[in-house]
């Protein structure tokens, strides 16, 4: 097998995991994912001050202390840190090895980033044979940008195993592995539904290991003596995580999530067998971002009696000010009748404002909001200072042909060796429609009392989209769960999505459901106003309705 690591789950994640994750314990490969679509945006504004960035800055960073160590131990890291110029960052690593004194040698990936002139950043996501190149072609160090977070370690397998393209069912399952430890800590109990049910109580959950095995099956773990825990149900939580219907696509392979299975294999070591892959589609995704224009936000508190009154108020006097276009008001009730105490006797007015003038975003906006503080309602403050508008960005994801992306492997010693694509292709409509919508059962006696009783909830977003992928704790559980979380079910409990496509999925393997909710965060995380931006808190929001709970004499 080989045994890949992980260190980083997101730009800005646990600054020490590098280290932690080095001297915890053996590793052949250490993998650090800094990308999201928000990322992308964020080192999209870099670049635009200073041509010279555009890639992840804290990596360096983390690596000035343990370059060195993970040279001695013949560890390899791989990160898709490079971002939007994995050429500076592997120029910068060579700078820093020769600073050290040390000899690293650097290989890079690219080609991802494709020529949009009416774009920030248009970034195609690759596989993971520029990867596996590299580190066939020697290098300690692998860098690149865009890539699907997944060929951070299916690049390594590759190399180790000589996998081909035909070799489906290894990538797919490389891919599962991938997916598994791509956000760091989320497998090994962070972000847990039941979390307060880890020995640790959730406090510091250690990185994510995949030992790979040949055939592409894996176990996933972690350093003994770390915190949190592997287990079948953090394992489920995080194979859930911002994925469609049982296609998972990829531009090596199609996953199909509909045939993993997961079988508890010791203290903390969950086995992950069986994954089936089919030829990926002939086209890339790709991220792109460009600036929306700017924003502001000022929040009102509303205390006591007629709070829907004094939020008509506010919103009156605003559009008279600076006009209705762009204004949004989100009113959050979080008052109490017959509170002893002013904050929990009052209410949120949340007030945004997007529009391309800066001018009328920025402090034309937050002044209209101020100079209402002694002429509004009764008890009028504010939580929010004055202040300017922010750009934000829209996100939107296109396709190109596999054979127009010049997909490139830059070796160690600076030999470029391009990257053909998939001979074998499928169209994806084939392998991606959602499953029926269940029928609902009854006859079940029943209590009230919360969903997240009987069911754990994993949630995320992709670009405008929501997944909110739910598991149940027994096959009563699920029998019932599928039966009775229909769509419009969901659109009872989750009032919002009543009106967005939902598509419903079923992994009965994972004793699951999976929803995608289009739509949900508007043009992406960068534009959405939304309380929750990237919908992270929705599989919560949903475990805490209180329902007609089912009495299961497997749960009782």
């Amino acid at each position: 097998m080989i045994r890949i690591g992980n260190a980083s789950g997101f730009y800005g994640d646990r600054s020490t995991a590098w280290r932690e994750m080095l001297d915890g314990g053996e590793l052949d490969v250490l993998t650090g994912d800094y990308l999201a679509e928000l990322t992308m945006l964020i080192l999209g504004r870099d670049r635009m001050r200073d041509p010279s960035l555009g890639y992840a800055r804290t990596f360096l960073r983390q690596l000035e202390g343990c370059l060195g160590t993970a040279l001695e131990r013949g560890v390899k890291l791989v990160t898709n840190a490079g971002g939007l110029n994995p050429a500076g960052l592997a120029a910068a690593i060579d700078a820093l090895a020769d600073r050290l004194g040390l000899a690293v040698r650097v290989g890079y990936v690219e080609g991802d980033a494709l020529h949009r002139p009416d774009a920030l950043t248009a970034n195609a996501y690759l596989g993971a044979f520029g990867i596996a190149a590299c580190l066939d072609g020697g290098a300690d160090v692998v860098v690149t940008g865009r890539v699907t977070d997944a060929s951070l370690v299916v690049g390594p397998a590759i190399a180790r195993y000589g996998w081909t393209r035909d070799d489906l069912d290894a990538l797919a399952g490389a891919t599962v592995a991938g997916h598994l430890i791509e956000c760091g800590a989320q497998v090994t109990g962070g972000n847990f539904s039941f979390f307060t049910e880890l020995p640790d109580g959730g406090h510091r959950p250690g990185f994510p290991i995949a030992e790979v095995h040949r055939d592409g099956s894996c176990v996933v773990t972690k350093h003994p003596g770390t915190g949190g825990a592997v287990t079948v149900e953090t394992v489920t939580a995080q194979l859930l995580y911002e994925v469609g219907g049982p296609a998972y696509l990829g531009p090596d392979v199609v996953t199909r999530l509909d045939t993993v299975a997961l079988h508890a294999d010791g203290a903390d070591r969950v086995r992950v067998t069986g994954v089936q892959g089919t030829p990926p589609p002939a086209t890339l995704k790709v991220g792109v971002n460009n600036l929306g224009g700017f924003r502001n936000s000022m929040t009102f508190v509303l205390c006591g009696l007629d709070i829907p009154a004094k939020a008509a108020l506010v919103r009156g006097q605003l559009e008279s000010s600076v006009g209705k276009e762009g204004l949004e008001f989100s009113l959050a009730r979080t008052d109490h009748p017959d509170s002893a105490d002013t904050e929990t006797a009052s209410a949120l007015l949340h007030v945004h404002l997007r529009d391309g003038d800066k001018a009328r975003a920025g402090r034309a906006f937050s002044a209209a909001a101020v100079e209402l503080a002694l002429a509004s309602y009764p008890g009028c403050t504010l939580t929010t200072p004055p202040g300017d508008a922010t750009p934000y960005g829209v996100f939107t994801a296109e396709f190109v042909p596999q054979d127009a992306v010049p997909h490139t492997a830059v070796l160690p010693d600076g030999s470029h060796v391009p990257i053909p694509p998939p001979p074998d292709t499928r169209p994806p409509e084939s392998a991606a429609q959602p499953d029926a919508p269940a029928t609902p059962l009854s006859g079940h006696r029943t209590r009230r009392g919360p969903l997240g009783e009987l069911v754990g909830a994993r949630s995320g977003d992709k670009g405008g989209d929501a997944n909110l992928g739910v598991w149940t704790r027994g096959d009563a559980a699920y029998d019932w769960l599928r039966g009775w979380l229909t769509v419009e079910r969901l659109a009872e409990l989750l009032p919002e999505t009543a009106t967005l496509t939902v598509e419903r999925y079923e992994l009965p393997n994972l004793r699951a459901v999976n929803f995608v909710i289009r739509g949900l965060l508007g043009q992406g995380v960068a534009a959405s106003t939304r309380f929750d931006p990237q919908a992270k808190a929705l599989g919560e929001l949903l475990r805490s309705r209180i329902i007609d709970l089912p009495i299961l004499e497997a749960t009782a």
